[in-house]
């Protein structure tokens, strides 16, 4: 993994045997996954459209395109696989609460 995925391999394996990933999901479907860094703040990932709100993912990724996943999306795509994601079961309000929330902490 590390040879593939670099850096973000080591710290990615670290969050899923912290069982640090968690699926939200709401009634009509829409998931979203949370995840508790290292540093012990709750970034939102989707893996549907492979975006984090993680300043590395912003920086890494995007910015100067150095490489294509930051450590917690790669824990989402761990956990999806090892099957070792916490659940959480949310309202319409409560995810759409989510959603803003990580919104309001970037704008």
């Amino acid at each position: 993994l590390k040879f593939i995925f670099g850096p973000s391999a080591v710290p990615a394996l670290d969050l899923v045997d912290q069982r640090s990933v968690t699926r939200v999901t709401s009634p009509s479907g829409r998931t979203a996954y949370q995840v508790l860094g290292s540093s012990g703040k709750l970034y939102t990932c989707y893996s549907s459209c492979h975006f984090c709100t993680c300043p590395a993912f912003g920086f890494i990724v995007l910015q100067k395109s150095e490489s294509l996943l930051c450590k917690h999306i790669l824990a989402v795509y761990l956990s999806q696989a090892m099957g070792a994601c916490q659940e959480l079961s949310v309202s319409e309000e409560q995810l759409t609460s989510i959603l803003l929330a990580e919104e309001e902490d970037e704008g």
